[in-house]
């Protein structure tokens, strides 16, 4: 007598042994990459750019305090330099916010010139208190070492640049601030705070403070705004940014210029390159052993 057919059913009684797969059968559904989408080389490109940006933030910075502490840079014009980034950021971001469109039943330009006046107000209050602490921010390290100090930035600046948010967000939405993006601005500003308080007097503080927030907390703000750009102005302002690092690495030394511009190369050339080379390699295989993964729609649910 020849037995039932197997049926891939728990609640039915089979003359079968529970582990029991048919050998016919085994392999039929065997699938290799099932959710797998191949990567281009100029799409990765592109989307290396928040990366260069990043890092030509932090490499303008310390070319800057260099320039700073050194006193081939003055510290006047580093604030006006500061006050005028900021009024063309906050111009952009006002364009791209008005090009939005509304989000509630309230007025668009009502809703735009009140939150317009309440950033005009943060700022001069930030800008007010960051001149009272200008002279203890000057006093912070006196009684620590140079060396260590260097360390502790280096140490930092790395953290920013592992916890940044290389995302974009679209123009009028509201997004909640990732906790790594918090942690990533936090170490940026305190290295700038470490490293101004080797400057020599309270102006050159505080306008390099004042630099390193319009750096670090506002211009990220702004690099997620770009992501929805045409990707022409995205590549600009990677140049832009990139020219500018080198432009004022220049005159510190070989050893400096040949590091940056070995960044900038493995991870707008090789890195893209070495991901779609490795792309060949990927052997992801899927069979009837794999724990069910429910459909809605067609559609696959990953649950995590």
């Amino acid at each position: 007598m020849s037995r039932p057919t197997w049926k891939r059913i728990l609640w039915q009684r089979q003359p079968y042994p529970d582990n029991y797969i048919p050998a016919d059968s085994f392999l039929a559904s065997l699938r290799r990459n099932p959710n797998f989408t191949p990567y281009t080389y100029w799409p990765l490109v592109l989307a290396c750019c928040p990366i260069t940006q990043h890092l030509g933030t932090i490499f303008i910075f310390v070319a800057v305090f260099v320039r700073l502490q050194q006193r081939s840079l003055d510290a006047r014009v580093l604030l006006w330099i500061s006050v005028a980034c900021f009024l063309a950021g906050y111009l952009v971001w006002e364009v791209l916010n008005y090009s939005a469109p509304p989000r509630g039943p309230s007025g668009h330009h009502t809703e735009y010139i009140r939150s317009g006046f309440k950033a005009l107000k943060s700022s001069l209050l930030f800008f007010l208190t960051l001149m009272g602490l200008a002279p203890v921010l000057r006093t912070l390290t006196a009684a620590t070492s140079s060396d260590s100090i260097w360390a502790l930035s280096a140490c930092q600046f790395l953290l920013n640049t592992l916890l940044a948010d290389y995302g974009c967000t679209n123009a009028g939405s509201q997004s909640q601030e990732r906790l790594t993006s918090v942690l990533s601005m936090n170490a940026a500003v305190s290295s700038s705070v470490v490293l101004a308080s080797r400057l020599p007097d309270d102006l050159s503080v505080f306008s390099l403070v004042l630099f390193a927030v319009h750096l670090f907390a506002l211009f990220p703000m702004l690099r997620h705004r770009f992501r929805v750009v045409p990707p022409i102005l995205q590549v600009t302002l990677t140049v832009s940014i990139s020219a500018l690092s080198f432009s004022l690495i220049m005159s510190l030394s070989p050893f400096v210029i040949a590091l940056t511009f070995g960044i900038y190369v493995t991870i707008n050339v090789v890195a893209p390159g070495v991901l779609v080379w490795a792309q060949r390699y990927k052997n992801e295989i899927r069979g009837p052993w794999d724990v069910a993964v429910p459909r809605v729609n067609g559609n696959e649910i990953q649950c995590n």
